[in-house]
């Protein structure tokens, strides 16, 4: 991995020039309310009252509530067999609800996202964990086809936009230093639920059948509701300021009334609290959604969805592939098929979260030099710091593997002609499945810490594009792979996959080129409109 840590010399290299500003225009003189564009000074108000240990506190809390988007899917797929005969269904009906859950997968936070950015993490976080527990309760008690489509709808409606808040909430928290170990730490728990979730799938499918797999996520997430009431503290900045806002009413988590809120710092007048709260309106719904027409947007977005699609396919295939070329697998023993994707989406995210910060402390390194800004002066929403390159450089090395892999899985499982029952092809499978899972994740927490960057004040609304990116994009994939591998067998159809992937990654370097002055173009014209 230390191989594809930006230098400083490459840095230096690639950045885009920037005429040598003096100490004086980057730092506040005012230790209450600095600058939004200004780094802080240290010793003054810091951009937020919590120290790590309590950072990462939320992080912890808010990526458990997250981790129930990827946990309702794949603990789902080891029982599709088991569903479909005990609703007097086939198997492609049952397939057809994973479709709909990505479908709504994706909707859903362009909704509860920006809501979320006018009302507050916690409440919608608290309402959509409510929907979420409604449903799996409704779920468990499934007796019909229909009722099952239409409920695993509501249960994505429900545990989706967990993902965008979850976001917003380190957004509302984090430094630009420590957010990409905060993003990278977020998607390592979440997609523990992608390890586990087919594990257990399989094993509550086989003891007590597939509706205990609906009454385990039902205890699951009322225990994480429960958490969530009493931990998490409202974080939105309008709301509760750099966290010495007291807070009051549903914004309050229950331990504040038994310790003490922190107020450590004066409240700052930007964020006194008795704000009028802007209305929400179906324009305001659709707001994050003029970022798909920003050009560097756009390829971030299309470049993480096209990832997420060939990933889906992988996942989603996994299954039934399975089943066909080794039928002797039991539902146990398929459900522990699926930790390999697991293990390397966990591993992926976390070890691309400690790059990034890595990177970022390099890059930081030079900006400081060349800028004549001390070491102890804090970089926060600095628009003219290079994010660009402190997050993309591993971007092209990651990608080259994931097409190199995408391309090698589908021949794996047609390695041995003579005996394709044998267990060595099953395990050159799985090991490709985990390097396609640790490339794939790496590159939505870059895409993730990315969108953050560009849209530091709108963290949940612009994760809930690049989620509606991505899903409607996976959702088609999931859809057309298994007619793909009936029609042309999954050596050629991950090939093609692989090929379709290779002929889009260019937009990679267009990112990399042009990707910084796009973003400042843009934050330019935004400070024009606003008289800045």
């Amino acid at each position: 991995m230390a191989a594809i840590c930006v230098s400083e010399s490459s840095t230096n290299a690639f950045s885009t020039p920037v005429d040598t500003l003096s100490l004086k225009s980057h730092i506040s003189l005012n230790p209450i309310n600095p600058p939004a564009n200004s780094p802080e000074p240290s010793g003054k108000a810091p951009h937020h009252i919590y120290n790590k240990k309590r950072k990462w506190l939320l992080v912890y809390i808010v990526s458990l509530a997250a981790m129930f988007s990827p946990l309702s899917s794949n603990i789902y797929f080891p029982a599709i067999d088991t569903i479909a005969s005990d609703l007097n269904t086939n198997t492609s009906l049952v397939a057809l609800t994973v479709t709909v859950y990505m479908v709504v997968q994706g909707i859903a936070p362009s909704f509860w996202g920006p809501w979320s950015d006018i009302y507050g993490r916690r409440v919608i976080f608290i309402g959509t964990l409510i929907v979420y527990v409604a449903a799996n309760l409704a779920l468990a008690f499934t007796v019909n086809y229909p009722m099952l489509l239409v409920l695993r709808g509501v249960q994505a409606a429900g545990s989706a936009a967990t993902i965008s808040i979850g976001t917003g909430v380190i957004a509302d928290i984090a430094l630009p230093s420590e957010r990409g170990g905060f993003i990278g730490t977020n998607s390592g728990i979440r997609m523990i639920g992608q390890a586990l979730g087919p594990v257990l799938g399989g094993i509550l499918n086989g003891i007590w059948g597939f509706r205990s797999i609906f009454w385990f996520l039902f205890a699951l997430s009322i225990l994480v509701l429960l958490t969530l009431l009493a931990f998490l503290p409202e974080t939105h900045r309008d709301i509760a300021g750099n966290g010495s806002v007291p807070l009051h009413g549903v914004h309050k988590p229950f331990i504040y009334w038994i310790i003490s809120e922190p107020t450590e710092w004066v409240r700052s007048p930007s964020t006194t609290p008795g704000r009028k709260t802007p209305s929400v309106t179906f324009k305001s719904v659709l707001t994050p959604l003029k970022h798909l027409f920003e050009k560097d947007i756009f390829l971030l977005l299309a470049w993480g969805a096209l990832i997420y699609a060939v990933w889906s396919m992988v996942t989603s295939s996994t299954t039934t592939v399975l089943k066909h070329e080794f039928p002797s697998l039991t539902d146990v023993e398929l459900g522990l098929c699926f930790l390999p994707n697991g293990v390397g989406c966990v591993l992926g995210s976390i070890s691309t979260g400690k790059l990034m910060d890595r990177n970022f402390r390099m890059v930081a390194k030079h900006y400081r030099r060349q800028h004549q800004i001390p070491d102890d002066v804090e970089i926060k929403g600095d628009k003219s710091f290079p994010y660009e390159r402190a997050r993309l450089s591993p971007m092209p090395y990651l990608s080259a593997v994931f097409i190199i892999v995408t391309a090698l899985y589908g021949a794996s499982y047609e390695l041995n002609d003579v005996n394709r029952k044998a267990i060595a092809n099953l395990l050159i499978s799985l090991a490709l499945q985990f390097l396609i899972a640790f490339t794939a994740t790496a590159i939505f927490s870059i895409n993730s810490a990315m969108m953050v960057d560009c849209f530091p004040s709108g963290g949940a609304g612009a994760t809930a594009v690049n989620n509606l990116a991505r899903c409607s994009l996976g959702a088609v994939g999931v859809s057309v792979v298994q007619p793909m591998i009936n029609a042309i067998r999954i050596r050629n159809t991950f090939v093609v996959l692989a090929a379709v992937v290779a002929l889009c990654s260019p937009m990679v370097w267009v990112e990399w080129k042009w990707g910084e002055k796009w973003r400042t173009d843009r934050e330019k014209r935004k400070g024009a409109s606003l008289g800045l």
